[in-house]
Formats: structure tokens, C-alpha cells, sequence
């Protein structure tokens, strides 16, 4: 089984900001598959299913970003997931808005839901899905930039990358993190980043 995680901050107020791209594609997908993500537990809400033939567990988790990790842990301890089977879900700052990069391991570029994710399995094993929102113009702005919300010209843009993202998962999913990497990761939306800029 695999556990596919959405990053982001509960509640209305954060929908649509861009520390929340985590759980947004986590709800596209969702919905594309038919699944329910509403039992609550785990300090998350979630849901199994199947995707592309294989189980799945869908989460979100709802401690607020920097303690993302306690909800992770509490799941894979709970149905045995392996640290390689889950796929992390969230906003990049490192990335410029449009464009998506899959990854196995490494850092957590002071991400704080990665951080905690980090911390609390044990090492950076898991799987993420990146996803660009690129940098404010003031580095010190930071903290306020990730939780404002999607400017009006990069709203007509999400279905778009949500969707790409949304590919990019079932793609892990049927395929295997490497397959994924090689067909999406030389996929930089050039056009939608030129259009955005």
C-alpha cells in the first residue's frame, strides 16, 4: 500500500494558498478517483482506495504544516507502510509557479512539513511531488508569501497543474518513482511559466 500525503493548513482561511497546493491536488485527485477523504483520525482525514490496480491510503493531514509529521507517523505505523511508499505532496519554494518535480529522498529545504515528515519517520526515504510556487521578491517575506493566496493571473493556471500532478502520482502509483521521474521531470511547463511571467 501506499500512503500518498497532501501538505497543507486546515481550514477555509488557507484553501487557496499556496502552502495548501499539497492538499489541493490531494482533493482533484481524490475526486477523479472517486474516493472519500473525510474518515477523521490519525490527527488527519483520510480514505483507501484503489488507484491504477494498486491500494491506496489518501491523507491530509490537519496539525498544521510544521507538525505534518506526527499525522504521517501515526498512519504508516498503523497500516505498516514502508518510509519508500509514501509520496509527500507540497509547495516548493525552490521551483518557479508551473513547474512540477518528482523526487526520491534528499532534503527538505526548510520546508517545515518536511522537516517534521523528516523527523518523525526517521529519514528522508519518502517520495515527494514538488510543486512550484517560486519565491517572493523579499527573501525575510517568506512566512507571509506561502500563506497568501494564489495571484489572479496563476488562478487560471492551477486546473492545468493540478491535473499534471494529479497524472504525476497515478504514474508512481502504476509505475514506480523512477518511471515517473523520467516522464514528468523533463516536463517543465515552459510555455505556462513564459505565459505566467
Amino acid at each position: 500500500m501506499k500512503l500518498i500525503v497532501g501538505l497543507g493548513n486546515p481550514g477555509a482561511r488557507y484553501r487557496f494558498t499556496r502552502h495548501n497546493f499539497g492538499f489541493l491536488v490531494l482533493d482533484r485527485l481524490a475526486a477523479d478517483q472517486e474516493l472519500n477523504v473525510t474518515q477523521a483520525g490519525f490527527d488527519a482525514l483520510w480514505g483507501k482506495g484503489i488507484i491504477a490496480g494498486q491500494n491506496v491510503l489518501l491523507a491530509k493531514p490537519q496539525t498544521f504544516m510544521n507538525l505534518s509529521g506526527k499525522s504521517v507517523r501515526k498512519l504508516t505505523d498503523y497500516f505498516k507502510i514502508a518510509v519508500e511508499d509514501v509520496v509527500v505532496v507540497h509547495d516548493d519554494l525552490d521551483l518557479p509557479f508551473g513547474t512540477i518535480r518528482l523526487k526520491a529522498g534528499g532534503g527538505q529545504g526548510g520546508h517545515k512539513g518536511l522537516i517534521s515528515i523528516y523527523d518523525a519517520l526517521g529519514g528522508p526515504e519518502f517520495q515527494r511531488v514538488r510543486l512550484g510556487i517560486g519565491k517572493p521578491v523579499q527573501r525575510f517575506a517568506v512566512e507571509r508569501y506561502v500563506l497568501e493566496p494564489f495571484t489572479e493571473s496563476e488562478l487560471p493556471f492551477l486546473p492545468k497543474l493540478l491535473a499534471t500532478a494529479e497524472n504525476a502520482i497515478i504514474e508512481v502509483i502504476s509505475s514506480g518513482i523512477k518511471t515517473a521521474m523520467n516522464k514528468y521531470n523533463g516536463l517543465m511547463n515552459n510555455n505556462l511559466f513564459k505565459e505566467v511571467c
